[in-house]
């Protein structure tokens, strides 16, 4: 299902007013991620970068061509494990963030 536009535009709208939905925002990508979620992880993701950094900045802040980062991030995106790890990095220290993984019984 497709998301409205005007969805997008209410999660731009909220990740720029409320610090702590920006940083859960980013702490849901990584997760969804890491659960094997690949698709639905980058679209976070992917959002998180439009309403914060912009592709254009990472891009010139990490190196990489900005439509690499979009075809990245985009729906058929397949990126390298050194290209994401990298991004994400740079999304942490963007955000003033350090976020860390435990392990958990299932």
């Amino acid at each position: 299902m497709a998301l409205t536009r005007d969805f997008k535009e209410t999660v731009l709208a909220r990740v720029q007013a409320d610090p702590k939905f920006r940083d859960a925002l980013l702490e849901e990508g990584i997760q969804t991620l890491l659960a094997g979620d690949v698709d639905s992880g980058k679209a976070i993701l992917r959002d998180y970068i439009k309403a914060t950094v912009g592709f254009e900045q990472l891009g010139a802040e990490t190196g990489s061509s900005p439509k690499s980062l979009i075809r990245m991030f985009g729906p058929t995106g397949n990126p390298q494990a050194r290209n994401l790890f990298s991004v994400i990095s740079h999304l942490q220290r963007h955000a003033g963030l350090t976020l860390h993984v435990t392990a958990q019984p299932q």
